[in-house]
């Protein structure tokens, strides 16, 4: 596990690299569930992977919206997560058209569209539950789906001097408190904050991680994108942009929709319509909590998306593809 100190580097670290830069499941704690006014205590473990220098891991999702899905009677918009590779520090088809929109003020609502969410995974304890609903797994040491304002508290409490134990310490670790308020209309985690006093595990806390073991929190972030499913992310980005429907034929081997079924491997249809070579399957990316975006850009109130088929939307379509041109 790594030292307080360790943590601390790594984070200035990071900071100082940015310079001037301008589905779920019943081990998922769905703290976005919570009824405004209400608050859960948390209690985060370490990764069960020694090599993570954190106690959490990072992921970087996009959306991609589509009309519908092809050859289906009911058409209604609908969203498959793909991975950004900017994760692994490769270079993704979609950021870099995305960016150029910024430098344009009339494509920047679509280019917030199609940029990167950001969240953490963490894991621990849920010592106070406001959820009623929600029921603890046999195994109660839960996944967190953390978003940047959260983190952006818990990252400060870490870079505090004052801070002297790690906060996972399993004698002398804090817990951490999420409070859910609304400010604007949108759920709101600004008053989350660490405890103030050190508290140990439990018995029955410490005999669960004897038990089940901690987690490798790498395990849940989504397959790396080889060559092929690359393009086939930029294939679905382009025929996103252009409002076209999921072809669950040429792309559902790859990528699909939360709770989609891949297409059959004895239809010939899925066989040869995809341009580029055959991989396995990417898993499914889970679509866990309602992600905050990464703007790309300071951002100081929310920005109405356009909707399908308005006029506003085939004027920036059609400068999109002005542009690409």
């Amino acid at each position: 596990m790594a030292s307080l100190a360790e943590i601390r580097a790594r984070l200035q670290a990071a900071e100082s690299s940015k310079g001037g830069q301008t589905g779920g499941d019943n081990q998922i704690y769905p703290h976005w569930n919570m009824t405004e006014g209400t608050s859960a205590l948390v209690r985060f473990l370490p990764d069960g992977n020694s090599s993570n220098t954190f106690f959490w891991v990072e992921r970087q999702i996009i959306k991609l919206p589509f009309a519908g899905v092809k050859g289906e009677a009911e058409s209604k918009q609908t969203y498959v997560q793909v991975p950004c590779v900017e994760m692994w520090n490769e270079t993704c088809p979609i950021l870099t058209e995305v960016r150029t929109w910024f430098k344009d003020p009339a494509l920047e609502d679509m280019g917030r569209k199609y940029w990167k969410k950001r969240s953490y995974v963490f894991q621990g304890f849920v010592r106070e539950n406001p959820i009623g609903e929600d029921k603890t797994p046999d195994n109660p040491i839960r996944r967190f789906i953390i978003g940047p304002q959260i983190f952006t508290i818990i990252k400060a409490a870490l870079m505090d001097p004052e801070l002297t134990e790690m906060p996972t310490d399993y004698a002398a670790g804090l817990d951490f408190r999420i409070s859910k308020t609304q400010k604007g209309g949108y759920a709101d985690y600004n008053t989350s904050k660490w405890a103030r006093k050190e508290t140990a595990l439990t018995e029955a806390e410490a005999e669960a991680i004897a038990k089940f073991g901690l987690f490798d929190l790498n395990s849940f972030l989504p397959k790396r994108p080889n060559e092929a499913e690359v393009k086939v992310i930029k294939e679905m980005f382009e025929a996103s942009v252009d409002g076209k429907a999921f072809d669950m034929e040429r792309w559902g081997q790859y990528y699909r929709p939360a709770g989609a079924a891949a297409p059959s491997e004895s239809d010939d249809a899925a066989k040869t319509a995809a341009p580029v070579a055959k991989s396995a399957p990417a898993a499914p990316v889970a679509d866990d909590p309602p992600f905050e975006n990464d703007e790309p850009i300071a951002v100081s109130t929310p920005v109405a998306k356009p909707e399908a088929g308005s006029k506003k939307a085939e004027d920036i379509l059609a400068m999109i593809r002005a542009r690409q041109k």
